[in-house]
């Protein structure tokens, strides 16, 4: 009977430290998990921010000191580039993105808008505000998200000042002609403005867009100190973004991602390299109704009637860097002919190469609208927030798939897309697992309890067994010793 008793009470004991113990490490459990804000929240709560820096080349960062840049590659995901979609040039390009689908999807083939029937064409700026160039029954990103509740604005971003199906963006900036392109006091205004939007206004999804390295790139190419010293001058805007997000208390509610639209190479000018003039190899007057040339690497050209065959083998092999193709043979890979605004004859040259027309009156240094398989086509992919692992290096992927990344930081569902999920999912933070750290404590915590399951085990068997070796004794030592009648009686 007192064996069963002290065996009770130290079972009690050990229960009651071993109940004590898990509850300590209980109540420590806040302290060892994630920091607050991290993955809390479902995947679609956050707000996102689309900033695109127009003509920025893969490697623009690696030959300048980019001490912002570089430190968003710890805190965020950086892709190892992205290739965008051909044609290499700013208005397809940017609505590829916010719509995922490829330009003969979406229609806006070219940053002209044009009529090969009135022959009439529109500046890049100038299409901004024509709704009839940019409605071609594809929704972009802006128009899906305020179906499904959610608040948005664009930001000087192509597109942005179209209407699609008769809805417009909620809020909308469109890039006046004379809008100057590289005042850093303007750069940081404008992120002061969207600030506000996100905090003041409670928008959900803002695209920001800026018309730079693209025009020093341009004016100056892509090799010089001038770029250079324009990539600085981003990095610092990067860097007021990251502080003006902790300054209005959204870090762990804002979403970031930094792209562009596609990269800069140095054109090839006499007397180093033969340059492209169409008008060496065919008489205009005769053979073409329209075209589109003189615009950098690419161009296109509506034949006059019964023409078409004569233009194309005039140019096939008037050039060795020179391309020709009739609308119908155009590489399927490119996924750009099938569109009915696409003309039909289509050439582009080789990296450099610029395409002239009637005279070489083309000025720019540096250019684009090449092959987007080439390098110096290739651009950025930067991201970071309450979503997005830290540290990433993400492989190369199409800027198409952007597109159902963002619908899936919104949350919500996406219109028919060209992209995949499958090239951007590994950045993101898994919601349905737990984070690294998270699965460290409760390894800790299994294992001590583990412990403590053990020595109260232990505490328990040694305590029976001590007790029964005790028992033991004891009747031993009254086998030895009987007790005498007298005390008997």
């Amino acid at each position: 009977k007192n064996w069963a008793c002290d065996f009770c009470a130290v079972s009690y004991l050990s229960m009651k430290r071993l109940s004590s113990l898990l509850l300590l490490l209980i109540l420590l459990k806040p302290f060892t998990c994630h920091p607050a804000g991290r993955n809390e929240k479902e995947m679609g709560s956050n707000k996102l921010l689309l900033v695109s820096f127009d003509g920025f080349r893969w490697n623009y960062d690696q030959d300048v000191d980019t001490p912002n840049m570089d430190l968003l590659v710890k805190q965020g995901v950086k892709a190892k580039y992205i290739t965008p979609p051909f044609v290499t040039m700013t208005s397809p390009s940017h609505f590829t993105t916010i719509t995922g689908r490829w330009i003969e999807d979406h229609g806006v083939i070219h940053n002209l808008m044009f009529n090969p029937e009135t022959l009439r064409k529109f500046s890049h700026k100038a299409t901004q505000n024509k709704t009839e160039w940019w409605d071609n029954g594809v929704l972009p990103l802006w128009i899906t998200a305020q179906n499904q509740g959610k608040k948005t604005a664009s930001f000087h971003y192509p597109g942005g000042g179209a209407t699609y199906k008769g809805q417009s963006v909620d809020r909308t900036l469109v890039e006046s002609f004379d809008h100057p392109d590289s005042n850093e006091t303007e750069w940081r205004e404008n992120i002061d403005m969207v600030m506000s939007w996100f905090t003041k206004e409670n928008f959900d999804f803002v695209t920001l867009y800026y018309g730079e390295p693209d025009q020093v790139g341009h004016r100056k190419g892509p090799e010089t100190e001038d770029r250079k010293i324009i990539i600085q001058q981003i990095d610092r805007t990067i860097g007021y973004l990251v502080e003006a997000i902790e300054k209005h208390n959204l870090k762990n509610k804002l979403n970031v991602i930094i792209t562009s639209d596609h990269g800069m190479t140095t054109v090839k000018k006499k007397p180093e390299v033969q340059e492209i003039l169409l008008s060496n190899y065919i008489k205009f007057s005769n053979l073409v109704k329209f075209d589109i040339l003189d615009y950098g690497g690419f161009g296109m050209i509506t034949p006059k009637v019964g023409k078409e065959e004569e233009l194309y083998q005039a140019l096939k092999n008037a050039h060795p860097h020179l391309k020709v193709y009739k609308k119908e043979e155009f590489p399927e890979h490119f996924h750009y002919a099938k569109h009915e605004r696409v003309l039909p004859i289509l050439v582009y040259g080789d990296p450099g190469y610029s395409v002239n027309g009637r005279f070489i009156l083309y000025v720019n240094k540096g250019d684009h609208g090449f092959d987007n398989e080439d390098m110096d086509m290739k651009t950025i992919f930067r991201a970071f927030g309450p979503d997005f692992k830290e540290n990433y290096l993400a492989e190369p992927f199409d800027s198409i798939h952007i597109y159902p990344l963002m619908c899936k930081l919104l949350g919500i569902n996406p219109q028919p897309n060209n992209g995949s999920l499958e090239f951007t999912q590994k950045m993101l933070i898994d919601t349905s697992q737990p984070e690294p750290n998270i699965l460290l404590t409760a390894i800790i915590l299994s294992a001590i309890a583990a412990v403590l399951v053990l020595i109260f085990l232990s505490s328990v068997t040694y305590t029976a067994i001590q007790r029964k070796k005790g028992l033991k004794k004891d009747h031993r030592k009254a086998m030895k010793n009987p007790p005498s009648s007298s005390t008997m009686l």
